[in-house]
């Protein structure tokens, strides 16, 4: 066994424990694939961490035979999927209908984009604890939730978010209450939006953002332009994040909706990993552009029509929630 496998074999055993909370009768069902190196290392990391789990190659099997394993579990039981691109049964999203039959889910997604150099790193993220890591998302979130005045320090340059956020939520492998169980890991992240999404305004300093593949782009850090909840580039802007806005309004507004604060040390600006998924989590800041963001309703964006949701990073100095600052 080679350091990573032993190293993601740990953090497995983790998860499990501490945020799934596998109860001895539960049974695990681990779907994967051997298409990246990535999800060769997981796969061995979950045989090792769970000898009495039951694997299934994606590959060497139909469909149906899926379908007839976990239509033999029940409530409670636990699937994984360790998936290089992301897998599809027919016509479901395969996460939603786990969910749906009320079985726990651990969901690995896009391994496939990570280059080697950043497995390390990626798997490092998986040992988000939802307790000792989890202290400063519920500050955080009770800070959010009461704060009236929310604004980003970019060097001189301001963005401001007006009349309060909505309840944030917490991404943190604690499931406590909650009526679905698992989700997609690397974890750690609390996010809400802007109450009113028109009162949002100033300038902020961007250095990275992901594109129509959604795999990360790194640029040195330029300016953009928010006014009334809508972004623009700055002059100094790169053309593929132009392009970026310009894609957006041809269907929609490229309005800032998502406000998520990262909380996973393992993944930073100078240790990024390549999948847009996973570096959402980055310690620090995202924000989104366009009009999709599902969790949270608002009048006139209809969920079902909305198309676009860009994670955008912001180069910033400090936020600031009320009189309460982070500096990261």
């Amino acid at each position: 066994m080679n350091h990573l496998t032993e190293k993601a074999s740990g953090y497995v055993k983790n998860i499990m424990e501490r945020s799934i909370k596998r109860k001895p009768h539960e049974r695990v069902v681990v779907v994967f694939d051997r298409q990246s190196g990535l999800s060769r290392i997981m796969a061995e990391a979950y045989q090792t961490a769970i000898p009495d789990g039951e694997f299934i190659d994606f590959d060497q099997v139909t469909p149906e035979q899926i379908l007839e394993k976990i239509n033999a579990l029940t409530p409670g039981d636990i699937v994984v999927l360790v998936q290089s691109t992301s897998f599809r049964l027919n016509q479901f999203r395969f996460r939603l209908e786990l969910f749906n039959r009320k079985l726990k889910t651990v969901e690995h997604l896009h391994l496939d984009r990570m280059s080697e150099d950043q497995w390390e790193t990626w798997i490092d993220a998986l040992a988000f604890d939802p307790e000792t890591d989890g202290v400063l998302a519920r500050e955080l979130k009770t800070r959010i939730d009461t704060a009236s005045h929310v604004e980003i320090a970019c060097g001189p340059h301001r963005l401001v978010w007006e009349g309060g956020m909505e309840e944030a939520k917490l991404n943190i492998g604690d499931y406590t209450g909650m009526e679905n169980i698992g989700g997609t890991y690397p974890i750690g992240e609390v996010f809400t939006e802007a109450r009113d999404l028109s009162k949002v305004n100033g300038e902020l300093l961007i250095y990275a953002f992901a594109g129509d593949d959604f795999m990360m782009r790194f640029y040195k850090p330029f300016l953009a332009i928010v006014r009334n909840g809508l972004i623009e580039a700055g002059p100094d802007a790169p053309q593929e994040f132009k392009d970026v806005l310009k894609k957006i309004a041809e269907t929609e507004q490229p309005i800032v909706r998502e406000f998520g604060i990262g909380l996973n040390r393992a993944i930073t600006r100078e240790r990024p990993v390549n999948d847009i998924t996973a570096f959402e989590r980055t310690y620090g800041l995202h924000l989104s552009l366009g009009e999709k963001h599902s969790v949270y309703k608002k009048p006139g964006l209809v969920p079902q029509k909305t198309r676009f949701h860009v994670d955008v990073f912001p180069a910033f100095d400090s936020v600031h929630l009320d009189k309460y600052s982070i500096i990261f």
